[in-house]
Formats: C-alpha cells, sequence, structure tokens
C-alpha cells in the first residue's frame, strides 16, 4: 500500500542522521510511497545533503519533495521554537501524511508534538455510518468513523540529545521533553540497542514501543570501489607511502569528536615513528584550532586533513588507512565504523553508545568470541588504552587484516540500505495498526 511518507530532521548537514535519513526516503520512494522531506535551515562547515535528496528520482520516476521550515533550528529557542511548532502544524494539515518520522531532538520533540495535536483534532472529525435509522436501526448501533485516516508517528533515536557532558539541569529538560513526546508517538526507533537501553534507563517510553533498526549504508560503495579508489591508488593521491602505518579518523573537527585525545596519545608515537601519519577527514568549527595544535607539535608533516569530502568519497578515503581510529565521547551509532570495516579496515574505538555493535572486542567484552572480533574499545576519554589500542593494531598486522575481513562481511548484512527499508516497511505496519485501534 503506498503511503504519504512526511520526514522530518532538524538539519541536512552531512551527518550520520541526516544520511540516514536521505537513504530512508530514497528507499521508500523506490517502493512507491509519496515521500515528503522537511527541515530546518541548513548553514556551516559541515556539508549538506540538500542536492542529493532535492535531485534524487527513482527508478519509478518518483522524487522526494523538500519543505524547509525556517525556524526550526538547533539550538532551543522559544520564539522560533514556536514559530517552527506552528509551520509544521501548517505542513502537516496541507500534506495530510499517512506517517510522520520524526529524526533528531529538536525534530524529534516538536514534530511528534505537532502531529499528536492534528490527529487528535482530526480525530474528532467523525461520521455516524451503518444502516439507515428510518429502517428501523437504533442510533447506538451505528458506528462513529474517521474523515480523516490516523497519522502514524514514529521517531528514531540517532544519539540520545542528553548525555554526562551536559548541566544537570539542561539533561533534565531533554529527559522531560523526550518523556512527553514518547507519548506522542506509536513506535520508537533506535540505531543501536544502546539507544534503548539509554531512554529506558531514564524512564522515557515503553518497551513495547522500541524497536531496532540499524541504521542503512550505500554498501556497495564501500565494498566494491573502482579503479581509482583502491587502497593503493588512494594512497598514492593522498602522498602515502607503501610502509606508512596510517592512522584515519573520519568525524567533524568538533567538540565530543576526541581529536584532542588523539594528538596526546599518539603524539610522542608520530615523533618517534616518521612512517605514522594521520589522515583527518572532515572539516568543522575546531579545525583552525586543532590543525594550530598540529603545527605547535611538529608534526604538519604526518597529518593529512582532507577537509569536507563528499559522501560518495569517504569509502575511498577510508581504504588509505590501515586502522580507523574512532576516538569520540559521545555517538548514536557512528556511521564511520562500520563503513571503515565494509572497506576492510580493522577499528580502534571508544566505547562510546552504540560503538561495541559493530566494533568488537573480545579482550574488552565477555560475550564476544575471538573468532568474531573486528577492532580494539577503550573507555571513553582513557588516552593510555587509546594509544595501546594503536599500538597493538600497528603490531599485530595479520590479526589486524583478519578483524578488517570479518567485519567486512558482518556489516555487508548488517547495515545494508534494503534491510533498513525493508524493516522501516514492518515499523509502518505495525504504528498502522496501533494507530487504527
Amino acid at each position: 500500500m503506498a503511503l504519504t511518507i512526511l520526514h522530518i530532521s532538524t538539519r541536512l548537514i552531512q551527518g550520520g542522521s541526516q544520511e540516514n535519513t536521505v537513504l530512508s526516503c530514497e528507499g521508500q520512494a523506490a517502493l512507491g510511497h509519496d515521500v515528503h522531506l522537511a527541515y530546518g535551515p541548513i548553514f556551516g562547515p559541515e556539508g549538506s545533503y540538500f542536492d542529493r535528496a532535492n535531485d534524487f528520482i527513482a527508478p519509478n520516476g518518483k522524487k522526494i519533495t523538500m519543505h524547509e521550515v525556517p525556524n526550526m533550528v538547533r539550538q532551543i529557542s522559544p520564539m522560533k521554537d514556536a514559530k517552527g511548532y506552528l509551520e509544521l502544524k501548517k505542513l502537516i494539515e496541507e500534506l495530510k501524511p499517512d506517517v510522520v518520522h520524526t529524526h533528531s531532538s529538536k525534530a524529534g520533540v516538536i514534530g511528534r508534538a505537532v502531529a499528536w495535536a492534528v490527529d487528535m483534532k482530526s480525530a474528532a472529525l467523525t461520521v455516524l455510518v451503518g444502516p439507515d435509522i428510518d429502517n428501523g436501526i437504533d442510533v447506538p448501533d451505528r458506528t462513529r468513523r474517521k474523515i480523516v485516516p490516523p497519522i502514524r508517528i514514529i521517531h528514531t533515536i540517532h544519539g540520545p540529545p542528553f548525555h554526562r557532558y551536559l548541566p544537570r539541569w539542561k539533561n533534565a529538560i531533554y529527559i522531560a521533553s523526550e518523556r512527553w513526546a514518547a507519548k506522542r508517538c506509536h513506535v520508537i526507533t533506535s540505531v543501536a540497542d544502546a539507544m534503548t537501553a539509554q531512554f529506558r534507563a531514564a524512564k522515557i517510553g515503553k518497551d513495547e514501543q522500541f524497536v531496532t533498526v540499524r541504521s542503512g549504508m550505500e554498501t556497495e560503495k564501500f565494498l566494491n570501489p573502482i579503479a581509482s579508489e583502491t587502497r593503493e591508488a588512494m594512497r598514492a593521491e593522498l602522498g602515502f607511502k607503501a610502509d606508512d602505518f596510517v592512522i584515519g579518523t573520519v568525524a567533524r573537527l568538533a567538540e565530543h569528536k576526541g581529536h584532542d585525545d588523539l594528538l596526546d596519545a599518539l603524539g610522542d608515537d608520530l615523533k618517534a615513528n616518521p612512517n605514522w601519519k594521520l589522515l583527518w577527514v572532515g572539516d568543522g568549527w575546531w579545525s583552525e584550532r586543532l590543525l594550530g595544535r598540529v603545527k605547535e607539535m611538529g608534526l604538519s608533516d604526518q597529518v593529512v586533513s582532507t577537509g569536507l569530502v563528499p559522501g560518495p568519497r569517504v569509502g575511498a578515503m577510508m581504504r588509505a588507512m590501515d586502522v580507523l581510529l574512532h576516538p569520540s565521547y559521545r555517538e548514536g551509532l557512528p556511521r564511520t565504523v562500520p563503513q571503515a570495516l565494509l572497506c576492510g579496515v580493522a577499528v580502534v574505538a571508544s566505547d562510546a553508545d552504540g560503538t561495541r555493535e559493530a566494533c568488537l572486542d573480545s579482550k574488552y567484552l565477555d560475550d564476544v568470541d575471538p573468532a568474531n572480533a573486528t577492532g580494539v574499545l577503550f573507555p571513553i576519554g582513557d588516552v593510555e588504552k587509546l594509544r595501546d589500542g594503536v599500538r597493538w593494531m600497528f603490531e599485530h598486522p595479520a590479526e589486524r587484516k583478519l578483524m578488517g575481513i570479518r567485519g567486512r562481511a558482518m556489516c555487508s548484512k548488517m547495515f545494508a540500505t534494503q534491510t533498513m527499508v525493508d524493516d522501516l516497511e514492518v515499523v509502518y505496519q505495525r504504528a498502522i495498526q496501533i494507530a487504527s485501534k
């Protein structure tokens, strides 16, 4: 059954949750659904998925209809939030979508609030149906039916808005908001089991509302490189030699991504090993400061910073790496971890949120078989363990290669886009059943 689906995301910057959302839209349009995407203003050095979503045409001719919501901004802003609420309300009333699917925290709270309010308003618009009363049938035997079908409301958790690095008062606001919003949707999907655990620990929602739907990725682009984007070609393009040990990151140069920890942990090792190189893929608000620190440490010749890289080229950059280092302080499920594994690159990562669901470390996690290990985990912010993990990867090239091979096989099934799209179809049908009761 073709549905009218409205996705709502706070911003369409080049980030994990936004890629997840756009891939969902593309897959659903290809299935024949009428897909709409609402988003707030786009700005900043992170890049944007707007052009990709706006230009998309499925094989069946379906497109993604784009709607900018001018006052839906990331920061808490009572005036803009109120205006954004009204803008979304007008959009939903005009579209009359079968499904409203929200993403990210701000869009998740406001979007669910609006969709629920519109649905409650339409629920009051009912008509009596049944046998004609003139034929002797009492009015009580007639039933009321909605003029407007119910809106099925789904929210996806890409990462919790509350975390230990925020002031207690701010976390209290976020948790209260999420508890309130959870009562105004039918199904909550998590990109990782860890997200569900964190939300339930904060007493948000009910157990039966939650289901895990792993983020889909364009796995073929990572699994099957074109001739100009093989490991050898990319190392040559980036200026790396055959015996260089390339430690790569793919992340915004921004707060909570761990680049300072990386420099603290590996500064001496880099100076002692001229063939150790850092490959920083990404840009962000901290770019100038971090690269300035690299220069102060005398490591400029050993750090290659690509700046912002288009999504289709991320896999190419990863193939140049010997190991992906992901020292982030907070995540949902970091897409760069399974993406590196899809490229056959083993991972050293902080144990943030859902990371351990892709980076399997048998020495760190009791329930992981050594035969299934795909990387090394370390506690968040632990620079010594970070250093130990990178050194282990350098000293064990055979085991490192095996980890990449295992991760490639595991992630090719777990994170396929079509798997995500198919799982969302099941979620929507579940929401239809719940909303129709």
